[in-house]
């Protein structure tokens, strides 16, 4: 089902489910709001160097979870898709928390602030908090109904004329060129789907400003 460019994948995931069991209970999150990397040929794609033992799952099976730490603060995850060997992923950033508000709201105040339920799933690292996804979940198949954590994609795909697209959040260089790689989806009127930020200018020695972090890095905030 996933076997497909990161970029086509893209319809099956918005406005699909992922939910995640735990013993505290089960959260649902509807996405809202994803961003395509596509490997090798990807120069935001945190495998557009090639494989490594930190994005190793991202080269497949497709159906798995590709779970990292940004900055050794938050985990994101992404949903592996492609052909097997071929590295692409579909980063998740942002849903709606349709099972499990009470609990998705517990899991969020205790790291920080919940203003309203639209912000309990809005932004990557919010989304996984929420769904109480962590570095563990690298590697985990979604396509497993027996799974702890599950992918469910519906029926009918969106319509088409819902989704609109733009730069990736934080990417930085050619990865980050609007023209080139608009490659953030989102549904249209959602008010889960996160803030546009551009990659954060850095300073470099002697206290010259960059215009971000090398190619082939992401900045992914809250």
């Amino acid at each position: 089902m996933l076997a497909c460019r990161a970029t086509e994948a893209v319809p099956l995931l918005l406005g699909a489910l992922l939910v995640a069991v735990s013993a505290e209970g089960t959260v649902a999150v509807r996405i809202t709001e994803v961003e395509a990397y596509q490997g090798v040929e990807d120069p935001g794609s945190h495998a557009f160097r090639g494989r490594s033992r930190r994005n190793a799952v991202m080269f497949g099976p497709p159906g798995r979870l590709y779970a990292y730490r940004h900055l050794g603060l938050h985990t994101c995850v992404n949903v592996v898709c492609g052909p097997d060997g071929e590295a692409a992923a579909v980063l998740l950033r942002a849903g709606e928390v349709v099972v499990g508000a009470d609990l998705a709201r517990r899991r969020r105040t205790a790291r920080g602030t919940a203003r309203a339920d639209v912000d309990l799933a809005r932004g990557p690292a919010r989304l996984t908090v929420a769904l109480g996804l962590g570095p563990e979940a690298d590697g985990a198949d979604v396509l497993d109904p027996a799974g702890r954590i599950a992918l469910r994609v519906p029926a009918v795909p969106v319509d088409p004329s819902t989704v609109r697209s733009g730069p990736r959040v934080g990417v930085s260089g050619e990865g980050g060129d609007a023209g080139l790689f608009p490659w953030r989806f989102w549904l249209d009127g959602e008010p889960t789907v996160s803030a546009y930020r551009r990659a954060a200018p850095r300073r470099r020695a002697g206290g010259a400003q960059s215009t971000g972090a090398p190619s082939g890095a992401r900045d992914l905030k809250e």
